[in-house]
């Protein structure tokens, strides 16, 4: 990883699947195969802002891998994308709801990123979409 801080707009979002995947993004990723809290009874009320759910999708094998590899590759993509000229890069994360792996997910992966370039922003889609 270079140790330049890059100024390169970054915007990562979570999503739900089952509202549909967005249309304007330069990277999509499907982390339904991580952990899911919500089917564990008294995780499932919870969304991925919170550290116990965060520590429950990432705090593992899986999770921790997970996070390494989307760091990279989305650091390169951005190093590229930005070499090409392009305006901005858009990351979308996707789950089955939107409320908990996902949300850990760009929570993560944006404080990584934080450390690279100037300008990464995140926001959570479709955590407010109905309750669980």
């Amino acid at each position: 990883m270079s140790i330049t801080i890059h100024s390169f707009p970054i915007t990562l979002f979570s999503f739900g699947y089952k509202y549909g995947p967005p249309q304007d993004v330069n990277l999509l990723f499907d982390v339904r195969f991580l952990a899911n809290p919500f089917h564990v009874e008294n995780l499932k009320s919870f969304t991925g802002l919170e550290s116990r759910i965060a520590d429950f999708v990432l705090k593992n094998d899986s999770g921790k891998e997970c996070l390494q590899h989307l760091h990279r590759v989305t650091n390169f993509f951005a190093e590229q994308l930005q070499s090409t000229n392009k305006e901005e890069f858009r990351i979308a994360i996707g789950c089955t709801g939107g409320h908990h792996r996902s949300v850990a997910v760009t929570e993560a992966l944006s404080k990584l990123l934080a450390r690279d370039f100037q300008e990464v922003t995140h926001f959570h889609r479709d955590i407010k979409k109905e309750s669980h």
